[in-house]
């Protein structure tokens, strides 16, 4: 076996961990999408793949990496242009996501919610790109790889609690005012 196989096989563990939380973060994500799609509100598809999805992408790119750096590879130049090839997928559909952010009107994106929906799923990706130098640097790469991964995980708990809290505290708040305002 290389040393860059040895490196990757290293990673197994860690992986195995990202890929579980991953896995199970995602079913997650689908039960709590199901409870509160009793009363969705207006111009929630917008809204859904500005936020919502994007969730759901960096949760699935989690669970990919790790499932691609678990698979039994025989050299490390495969694994290297598929988390590069991964990583631009991501950059793109980055951008995509920030665009979706700017047109929808259901809600008006702070500071935080540009950084945490755009600017570090960007970081994550592009760290993604560097995948590529695992050609020449591969310890330096799996390490990138690894913080890539943790960090799409990371962003997309914070970003499925952020939703999931949004919903309750806020809409079932505003919901019921509505409910409590006096009929003409």
């Amino acid at each position: 076996m290389s040393a860059a196989m040895t490196q990757l096989a290293e990673w197994g563990s860690f992986y195995s961990i990202v890929g579980s939380a991953a896995g199970a973060l995602i079913g997650l994500q689908f039960v709590v999408i199901a409870l509160i799609a009793e009363r969705p509100p207006l111009r929630a598809a917008d809204a859904g793949a500005a936020f919502a999805t994007p969730t759901i992408v960096h949760f699935s790119a989690a669970l990919l990496l790790s499932g691609v750096l678990l698979a039994p590879w025989h050299g490390v130049g495969p694994v290297a242009a598929l988390l590069g090839v991964i990583g631009l997928a991501g950059v793109a559909y980055t951008f995509l996501v920030a665009r979706r952010m700017r047109l929808q009107t259901a809600y008006r994106p702070q500071l935080e919610d540009w950084l945490l929906h755009s600017l570090l799923p960007l970081a994550a990706y592009a760290t993604l790109v560097a995948a590529f130098a695992a050609f020449s640097h591969t310890r330096g790469a799996l390490f990138a790889v690894g913080a890539a991964a943790l960090l799409l995980l990371f962003i997309g708990i914070h970003n499925a609690w952020d939703a999931v809290t949004y919903h309750v505290l806020v809409r079932k708040r505003d919901q019921g005012d509505h409910d409590r305002e006096p009929t003409a």
